[in-house]
Protein backbone atom coordinates (compact mmCIF):
# COMPACT_ATOMS: atom_id res chain seq x y z
CA UNK A 1 0.00 0.00 0.00
CA UNK A 2 1.79 3.03 -0.69
CA UNK A 3 -0.94 6.16 -1.59
CA UNK A 4 0.70 9.49 -2.00
CA UNK A 5 -1.34 11.42 0.69
CA UNK A 6 1.64 13.26 1.71
CA UNK A 7 2.68 14.65 -1.95
CA UNK A 8 -1.35 15.71 -2.19
CA UNK A 9 -1.39 18.22 1.04
CA UNK A 10 1.76 19.76 -0.57
CA UNK A 11 0.14 20.28 -3.63
CA UNK A 12 -2.94 21.22 -1.95
CA UNK A 13 -2.30 25.34 -1.92
CA UNK A 14 -4.87 28.25 -1.21
CA UNK A 15 -3.66 31.87 -1.17
CA UNK A 16 -5.04 34.29 1.23
CA UNK A 17 -6.96 37.39 -0.04
CA UNK A 18 -4.23 39.67 -0.22
CA UNK A 19 -1.33 37.30 -1.53
CA UNK A 20 -0.18 35.31 1.62
CA UNK A 21 0.90 31.96 1.25
CA UNK A 22 -1.13 31.07 4.13
CA UNK A 23 -5.25 31.20 3.57
CA UNK A 24 -6.83 33.76 5.13
CA UNK A 25 -8.60 33.17 7.81
CA UNK A 26 -12.46 33.49 8.02
CA UNK A 27 -12.92 34.98 11.82
CA UNK A 28 -16.44 35.52 11.56
CA UNK A 29 -19.42 33.49 12.84
CA UNK A 30 -22.44 34.70 9.83
CA UNK A 31 -21.62 35.97 6.52
CA UNK A 32 -24.02 38.77 4.54
CA UNK A 33 -26.02 38.01 1.20
CA UNK A 34 -27.10 40.71 -1.50
CA UNK A 35 -30.20 39.08 -1.88
CA UNK A 36 -32.39 37.23 0.15
CA UNK A 37 -32.87 34.90 -2.44
CA UNK A 38 -28.67 33.73 -2.34
CA UNK A 39 -29.45 33.71 1.43
CA UNK A 40 -32.29 31.15 1.25
CA UNK A 41 -30.45 29.23 -1.44
CA UNK A 42 -27.51 28.57 0.68
CA UNK A 43 -29.33 27.52 3.40
CA UNK A 44 -31.00 25.12 1.47
CA UNK A 45 -27.52 23.97 0.45
CA UNK A 46 -27.90 24.64 -3.82
CA UNK A 47 -25.27 27.40 -3.31
CA UNK A 48 -21.51 26.59 -3.91
CA UNK A 49 -18.87 28.48 -2.50
CA UNK A 50 -21.44 30.94 -0.51
CA UNK A 51 -21.20 30.89 3.57
CA UNK A 52 -24.28 31.33 5.70
CA UNK A 53 -23.11 30.89 9.39
CA UNK A 54 -20.06 29.21 10.82
CA UNK A 55 -22.12 26.03 12.89
CA UNK A 56 -23.26 25.06 9.21
CA UNK A 57 -19.66 25.60 7.32
CA UNK A 58 -16.68 28.24 6.80
CA UNK A 59 -13.76 28.76 4.23
CA UNK A 60 -11.45 28.08 6.97
CA UNK A 61 -13.07 24.70 7.87
CA UNK A 62 -13.32 23.90 4.10
CA UNK A 63 -10.10 24.28 3.71
CA UNK A 64 -8.68 21.91 6.66
CA UNK A 65 -11.80 19.39 5.40
CA UNK A 66 -9.70 19.00 1.84
CA UNK A 67 -6.63 18.63 3.04
CA UNK A 68 -8.26 15.51 5.80
CA UNK A 69 -10.25 14.16 2.11
CA UNK A 70 -6.44 14.59 0.13
CA UNK A 71 -4.61 12.55 3.72
CA UNK A 72 -7.20 9.38 3.31
CA UNK A 73 -8.46 9.45 -0.08
CA UNK A 74 -11.95 10.21 0.10
CA UNK A 75 -14.29 12.35 -2.16
CA UNK A 76 -15.02 14.76 1.05
CA UNK A 77 -13.75 15.44 4.71
CA UNK A 78 -16.03 17.78 7.46
CA UNK A 79 -13.58 19.01 10.36
CA UNK A 80 -15.59 19.28 13.72
CA UNK A 81 -14.71 20.05 17.17
CA UNK A 82 -13.15 16.93 18.60
CA UNK A 83 -12.75 13.25 17.71
CA UNK A 84 -15.51 12.13 19.61
CA UNK A 85 -17.92 15.02 18.14
CA UNK A 86 -16.71 13.14 14.74
CA UNK A 87 -17.45 9.91 16.15
CA UNK A 88 -20.66 10.86 18.06
CA UNK A 89 -22.24 12.34 14.63
CA UNK A 90 -20.80 9.25 12.57
CA UNK A 91 -22.68 6.58 14.45
CA UNK A 92 -25.51 8.82 15.07
CA UNK A 93 -26.37 9.72 11.61
CA UNK A 94 -25.77 5.80 11.23
CA UNK A 95 -27.82 4.51 13.65
CA UNK A 96 -31.39 4.79 15.03
CA UNK A 97 -32.92 3.37 18.13
CA UNK A 98 -33.25 -0.31 17.95
CA UNK A 99 -29.73 -0.60 15.59
CA UNK A 100 -27.07 -2.54 16.66
CA UNK A 101 -23.07 -2.11 16.09
CA UNK A 102 -19.90 -4.53 15.65
CA UNK A 103 -17.13 -2.92 17.67
CA UNK A 104 -13.38 -3.86 18.53
CA UNK A 105 -13.47 -4.74 21.90
CA UNK A 106 -9.90 -2.90 22.44
CA UNK A 107 -10.62 0.89 21.40
CA UNK A 108 -11.01 4.58 22.87
CA UNK A 109 -12.00 4.18 26.75
CA UNK A 110 -14.36 7.49 25.37
CA UNK A 111 -15.18 5.67 22.38
CA UNK A 112 -16.36 2.97 24.88
CA UNK A 113 -18.58 4.75 26.92
CA UNK A 114 -20.58 6.32 24.45
CA UNK A 115 -21.29 2.88 22.24
CA UNK A 116 -21.47 0.87 26.20
CA UNK A 117 -23.35 3.31 28.01
CA UNK A 118 -24.22 6.30 26.06
CA UNK A 119 -26.09 5.09 23.41
CA UNK A 120 -28.17 2.75 25.88
CA UNK A 121 -30.64 5.83 26.20
CA UNK A 122 -31.59 6.00 22.66
CA UNK A 123 -31.88 1.88 22.55
CA UNK A 124 -28.57 1.86 20.31
CA UNK A 125 -26.56 -1.79 21.59
CA UNK A 126 -22.91 -2.85 20.86
CA UNK A 127 -21.42 -5.76 20.77
CA UNK A 128 -17.34 -5.88 21.75
CA UNK A 129 -15.42 -8.38 19.48
CA UNK A 130 -12.03 -9.16 18.77
CA UNK A 131 -11.75 -7.42 15.65
CA UNK A 132 -8.56 -9.54 14.91
CA UNK A 133 -11.16 -13.03 14.63
CA UNK A 134 -12.93 -12.42 11.37
CA UNK A 135 -15.35 -15.07 11.95
CA UNK A 136 -15.85 -13.36 15.77
CA UNK A 137 -16.97 -10.08 13.70
CA UNK A 138 -18.43 -12.06 11.25
CA UNK A 139 -20.86 -14.12 13.97
CA UNK A 140 -21.26 -10.82 16.01
CA UNK A 141 -23.13 -9.58 12.68
CA UNK A 142 -27.29 -9.43 12.90
CA UNK A 143 -30.02 -8.07 10.40
CA UNK A 144 -30.01 -4.50 13.15
CA UNK A 145 -26.13 -4.31 12.99
CA UNK A 146 -25.25 -0.84 11.02
CA UNK A 147 -21.63 -0.64 11.02
CA UNK A 148 -18.52 -2.22 11.82
CA UNK A 149 -16.29 -0.10 14.33
CA UNK A 150 -12.52 -0.31 14.89
CA UNK A 151 -9.47 1.27 15.12
CA UNK A 152 -6.47 0.70 12.42
CA UNK A 153 -4.44 0.26 15.77
CA UNK A 154 -5.82 0.11 18.37
CA UNK A 155 -5.97 2.23 21.31
CA UNK A 156 -4.18 1.33 24.24
CA UNK A 157 -3.02 -2.58 22.91
CA UNK A 158 -1.90 -1.56 19.53
CA UNK A 159 -3.96 -4.90 17.58
CA UNK A 160 -3.99 -4.15 14.31
CA UNK A 161 -7.43 -4.32 12.21
CA UNK A 162 -7.06 -5.92 9.02
CA UNK A 163 -9.18 -3.56 7.04
CA UNK A 164 -9.61 -5.17 3.60
CA UNK A 165 -10.84 -8.35 4.97
CA UNK A 166 -13.05 -6.44 7.25
CA UNK A 167 -14.30 -4.18 4.31
CA UNK A 168 -15.25 -7.24 2.21
CA UNK A 169 -16.81 -8.97 5.22
CA UNK A 170 -18.95 -5.66 6.23
CA UNK A 171 -19.46 -4.95 2.09
CA UNK A 172 -21.05 -8.90 1.90
CA UNK A 173 -23.67 -7.79 5.04
CA UNK A 174 -24.32 -4.04 3.06
CA UNK A 175 -23.03 -2.28 6.18
CA UNK A 176 -20.50 0.37 6.18
CA UNK A 177 -16.61 -0.43 7.92
CA UNK A 178 -15.80 2.76 10.28
CA UNK A 179 -12.19 3.15 10.93
CA UNK A 180 -10.50 5.17 13.63
CA UNK A 181 -7.18 5.97 12.23
CA UNK A 182 -5.97 8.63 14.97
CA UNK A 183 -3.04 6.23 15.49
CA UNK A 184 -1.45 6.09 12.18
CA UNK A 185 -2.19 8.77 9.78
CA UNK A 186 -0.36 8.65 6.00
CA UNK A 187 0.77 4.91 7.91
CA UNK A 188 -1.99 3.46 7.15
CA UNK A 189 -4.30 4.53 4.29
CA UNK A 190 -8.04 3.36 5.77
CA UNK A 191 -10.15 5.01 2.98
CA UNK A 192 -7.97 3.14 0.19
CA UNK A 193 -8.11 0.11 2.11
CA UNK A 194 -11.92 -0.47 2.06
CA UNK A 195 -12.99 1.44 4.84
CA UNK A 196 -16.23 3.67 4.25
CA UNK A 197 -15.91 6.11 6.70
CA UNK A 198 -12.89 7.34 7.94
CA UNK A 199 -12.62 9.08 11.42
CA UNK A 200 -9.63 11.17 12.93
CA UNK A 201 -8.79 13.27 16.20
CA UNK A 202 -6.91 15.68 14.86
CA UNK A 203 -5.77 16.66 18.10
CA UNK A 204 -3.05 14.01 17.83
CA UNK A 205 -0.45 13.58 15.16
CA UNK A 206 -1.85 15.59 12.44
CA UNK A 207 -2.11 18.53 14.46
CA UNK A 208 1.04 17.34 16.40
CA UNK A 209 1.61 20.33 18.60
CA UNK A 210 -0.79 19.56 21.77
CA UNK A 211 -2.31 22.84 21.30
CA UNK A 212 -5.79 21.86 20.23
CA UNK A 213 -8.93 20.02 20.24
CA UNK A 214 -10.46 18.77 16.85
CA UNK A 215 -11.73 16.04 14.76
CA UNK A 216 -12.49 14.88 11.36
CA UNK A 217 -14.98 12.37 9.30
CA UNK A 218 -13.45 10.93 6.20
CA UNK A 219 -16.16 9.58 3.14
CA UNK A 220 -18.10 9.99 0.07
CA UNK A 221 -19.45 13.68 -0.97
CA UNK A 222 -22.77 12.06 -0.13
CA UNK A 223 -22.30 10.69 3.65
CA UNK A 224 -20.31 14.53 4.36
CA UNK A 225 -23.26 16.24 3.33
CA UNK A 226 -25.80 14.21 5.01
CA UNK A 227 -24.00 15.08 8.04
CA UNK A 228 -24.25 18.72 7.64
CA UNK A 229 -27.69 18.46 6.79
CA UNK A 230 -30.38 21.21 8.34
CA UNK A 231 -33.17 19.19 8.89
CA UNK A 232 -31.44 15.85 9.70
CA UNK A 233 -27.68 15.75 10.09
CA UNK A 234 -25.89 14.63 13.23
CA UNK A 235 -22.74 17.03 12.53
CA UNK A 236 -24.81 19.77 12.18
CA UNK A 237 -27.65 19.60 14.86
CA UNK A 238 -24.85 18.44 17.50
CA UNK A 239 -23.20 21.72 16.93
CA UNK A 240 -19.87 20.05 17.47
CA UNK A 241 -18.06 23.12 14.92
CA UNK A 242 -14.56 23.65 14.43
CA UNK A 243 -13.63 27.09 15.13
CA UNK A 244 -12.23 28.80 12.02
CA UNK A 245 -8.91 29.74 14.03
CA UNK A 246 -8.14 26.32 14.97
CA UNK A 247 -8.91 25.08 11.89
CA UNK A 248 -6.61 27.38 10.21
CA UNK A 249 -3.63 26.30 12.87
CA UNK A 250 -4.11 22.87 11.55
CA UNK A 251 -3.73 22.87 8.30
CA UNK A 252 -0.76 24.81 8.85
CA UNK A 253 0.42 21.86 11.14
CA UNK A 254 -0.13 19.30 8.22
CA UNK A 255 2.22 20.85 5.81
CA UNK A 256 4.69 18.66 7.96
CA UNK A 257 3.05 15.39 8.81
CA UNK A 258 5.46 13.67 6.64
CA UNK A 259 8.04 14.64 8.37
CA UNK A 260 6.80 14.06 11.89
CA UNK A 261 5.03 10.80 11.51
CA UNK A 262 8.30 9.57 9.66
CA UNK A 263 10.59 10.34 12.46
CA UNK A 264 8.13 9.44 15.16
CA UNK A 265 8.19 5.46 13.63
CA UNK A 266 11.77 5.99 13.19
CA UNK A 267 12.44 6.27 17.34
CA UNK A 268 9.60 3.82 18.36
CA UNK A 269 11.45 1.24 16.38
CA UNK A 270 14.47 1.65 17.52
CA UNK A 271 13.29 1.99 21.34
CA UNK A 272 11.07 -0.88 20.59
CA UNK A 273 14.06 -3.29 19.74
CA UNK A 274 15.88 -2.03 22.11
CA UNK A 275 13.76 -2.73 24.85
CA UNK A 276 13.19 -6.17 23.67
CA UNK A 277 16.81 -7.15 23.35
CA UNK A 278 16.61 -5.63 27.39
CA UNK A 279 14.08 -8.58 28.25
CA UNK A 280 11.57 -5.79 28.57
CA UNK A 281 7.57 -6.86 27.61
CA UNK A 282 6.72 -4.26 24.62
CA UNK A 283 4.34 -4.48 22.46
CA UNK A 284 5.11 -2.66 18.89
CA UNK A 285 3.23 -3.41 15.53
CA UNK A 286 7.30 -2.98 14.09
CA UNK A 287 8.45 -5.62 15.99
CA UNK A 288 8.32 -9.24 14.26
CA UNK A 289 6.44 -11.24 17.40
CA UNK A 290 4.03 -8.61 17.35
CA UNK A 291 1.05 -10.97 16.38
CA UNK A 292 -0.38 -8.45 13.97
CA UNK A 293 3.23 -7.97 12.19
CA UNK A 294 2.10 -9.34 9.26
CA UNK A 295 -1.32 -7.91 8.65
CA UNK A 296 0.40 -4.41 9.52
CA UNK A 297 3.25 -4.85 7.08
CA UNK A 298 0.80 -5.67 4.58
CA UNK A 299 -1.46 -2.83 4.39
CA UNK A 300 0.81 0.23 5.72
CA UNK A 301 2.62 2.90 3.76
CA UNK A 302 6.55 1.48 3.94
CA UNK A 303 7.91 4.96 4.09
CA UNK A 304 5.68 6.25 7.10
CA UNK A 305 6.92 3.14 9.29
CA UNK A 306 4.80 1.53 11.79
CA UNK A 307 3.85 4.07 14.01
CA UNK A 308 4.95 6.32 17.16
CA UNK A 309 3.02 4.18 19.69
CA UNK A 310 4.49 1.40 22.34
CA UNK A 311 3.78 0.10 25.07
CA UNK A 312 5.76 -1.58 28.05
CA UNK A 313 4.37 -3.55 31.20
CA UNK A 314 6.34 -3.06 34.37
CA UNK A 315 4.22 -5.62 36.17
CA UNK A 316 2.28 -3.02 38.24
CA UNK A 317 0.07 0.03 38.74
CA UNK A 318 2.82 1.26 41.61
CA UNK A 319 5.78 0.50 39.12
CA UNK A 320 4.38 2.47 36.11
CA UNK A 321 3.80 4.83 38.12
CA UNK A 322 6.77 5.11 39.88
CA UNK A 323 8.87 4.78 36.71
CA UNK A 324 6.94 7.48 34.19
CA UNK A 325 7.19 9.90 37.32
CA UNK A 326 11.26 9.42 37.56
CA UNK A 327 11.45 9.87 33.28
CA UNK A 328 9.32 12.96 33.88
CA UNK A 329 11.23 14.43 36.60
CA UNK A 330 14.60 13.56 33.87
CA UNK A 331 12.91 15.30 31.37
CA UNK A 332 12.42 12.02 29.31
CA UNK A 333 8.76 13.36 28.63
CA UNK A 334 5.76 14.03 30.18
CA UNK A 335 3.05 11.91 32.34
CA UNK A 336 0.02 13.28 30.06
CA UNK A 337 -3.16 11.06 28.16
CA UNK A 338 -2.50 12.52 24.93
CA UNK A 339 -0.03 11.27 22.07
CA UNK A 340 1.56 13.09 19.05
CA UNK A 341 3.26 15.88 20.66
CA UNK A 342 6.90 16.96 19.81
CA UNK A 343 7.75 15.52 23.29
CA UNK A 344 7.13 11.60 24.44
CA UNK A 345 4.43 11.67 26.38
CA UNK A 346 3.75 8.19 28.09
CA UNK A 347 0.31 6.91 31.07
CA UNK A 348 -0.53 4.49 32.55
CA UNK A 349 -4.18 3.14 30.49
CA UNK A 350 -6.00 1.19 32.77
CA UNK A 351 -5.94 4.01 35.15
CA UNK A 352 -6.38 7.29 32.55
CA UNK A 353 -7.43 7.05 28.91
CA UNK A 354 -9.40 3.71 29.21
CA UNK A 355 -10.55 3.81 32.71
CA UNK A 356 -14.05 3.99 31.37
CA UNK A 357 -13.44 0.19 30.59
CA UNK A 358 -14.89 -2.09 33.99
CA UNK A 359 -11.61 -3.40 35.93
CA UNK A 360 -12.84 -6.67 34.96
CA UNK A 361 -13.50 -6.31 31.04
CA UNK A 362 -9.41 -4.59 31.25
CA UNK A 363 -8.04 -8.05 32.94
CA UNK A 364 -10.41 -9.96 30.17
CA UNK A 365 -8.63 -7.83 27.39
CA UNK A 366 -5.19 -8.33 28.75
CA UNK A 367 -4.79 -4.70 29.51
CA UNK A 368 -2.82 -5.07 32.69
CA UNK A 369 -2.39 -2.39 35.20
CA UNK A 370 1.24 -2.29 34.90
CA UNK A 371 0.78 -1.46 31.10
CA UNK A 372 2.49 2.10 29.63
CA UNK A 373 1.71 3.60 26.79
CA UNK A 374 4.84 5.84 25.01
CA UNK A 375 3.53 8.65 22.47
CA UNK A 376 7.47 8.27 21.59
CA UNK A 377 8.61 12.06 20.61
CA UNK A 378 10.63 13.62 17.85
CA UNK A 379 14.07 13.22 20.11
CA UNK A 380 17.31 14.04 17.71
CA UNK A 381 19.22 11.23 19.43
CA UNK A 382 16.87 8.59 20.35
CA UNK A 383 20.16 6.49 21.44
CA UNK A 384 20.22 9.13 24.53
CA UNK A 385 16.78 9.00 25.19
CA UNK A 386 17.30 4.99 25.35
CA UNK A 387 20.08 5.83 27.89
CA UNK A 388 18.69 7.94 30.22
CA UNK A 389 15.20 5.79 30.31
CA UNK A 390 17.22 2.00 30.98
CA UNK A 391 18.68 4.10 33.40
CA UNK A 392 15.27 5.07 34.96
CA UNK A 393 14.70 1.37 35.11
CA UNK A 394 17.54 0.36 36.28
CA UNK A 395 17.28 2.95 39.28
CA UNK A 396 13.17 1.25 39.93
CA UNK A 397 14.66 -2.30 39.34
CA UNK A 398 12.54 -2.82 36.33
CA UNK A 399 15.76 -4.32 34.47
CA UNK A 400 19.20 -5.23 35.98
CA UNK A 401 22.09 -6.45 33.60
CA UNK A 402 19.30 -6.89 31.13
CA UNK A 403 16.64 -9.48 32.82
CA UNK A 404 13.59 -8.15 33.87
CA UNK A 405 13.21 -8.11 37.69
CA UNK A 406 9.42 -7.56 38.01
Amino acid sequence: MDYKASDKIQDLQYFGEFGGVNPSISDSSTYTFLSAKTMFDTFEGNTEGCYLYSRHSSPSNLYLGEAMAELEGTESANVYASGMGAISAVILQLCNAGDHIVCSRTIYGGTYALLKNFLKKFNITTTFVDITDLTSVSQAITPKTKMVYCESVSNPLLEVANIPALSKLSKSSEIPLVVDNTFSPLSISAAQLGADVVVHSLTKFINGSSDCVAGAVCASTEFCLSLKDVNDGAGMLLGSTLDSLRAASILKNMRTLHIRIKKHGENALYLANQFQKDGLTVVYPGLANHKDHTVMTAQMNPEFGYGGLLTLDVGSVEMANALMELMQRKKLGYLAVSLGFYKTLFSAPGTSTSSEIPLEEQEALGLSQGLIRFSIGLDNDIHKTYMAMRGCMEQLGVLASGKVLV
